[in-house]
């Protein structure tokens, strides 16, 4: 079991930054794939960027390359979401997920099993 709490969320202008983090509990957080989601109003869920469990693999969408990254702390099992230039197209609601042990980073929500709670990122123009 682990249980996950995002953290970080908050409003910012366009252009500004924020940094996203993911508390984990539980043995599991050094050994999954882990990877953020979003979505914004009315819209479905999508994955923004994604990183393999000993953190040398990453995925990036499209729309986030360049201006965001995603890192994880082994140690204090916690994810982060480091997120530069952000635009009005940025706000949603952000989830960390953990997939299971031992696999690659997927963009695919069906991959991960663990969800938090969300966390609002709403970004003026």
């Amino acid at each position: 079991q682990v249980q996950l709490v995002e953290s970080g969320g908050g409003l910012v202008q366009a252009g500004g930054s924020l940094r996203l983090s993911c508390a984990a509990s539980g043995r599991t957080f050094s050994r999954s794939a882990m990877a953020w989601f979003r979505q914004p109003p009315g819209k479905e869920r999508e994955c923004v960027a994604a990183i393999s469990w000993i953190g040398t693999s990453t995925y990036y969408a499209d729309s986030v390359k360049g201006r965001f990254t995603i890192s994880r702390d082994n140690p204090k099992n916690t994810l982060y979401l480091q997120m530069n230039g952000l635009k009005p197209e940025d706000t949603a609601v952000f989830y960390c997920a953990a997939g299971p042990q031992y696999t690659e980073p997927t963009h695919y929500a069906t991959t991960y099993i663990y969800w938090g709670q969300g966390t609002q990122v709403t970004v003026s123009s």
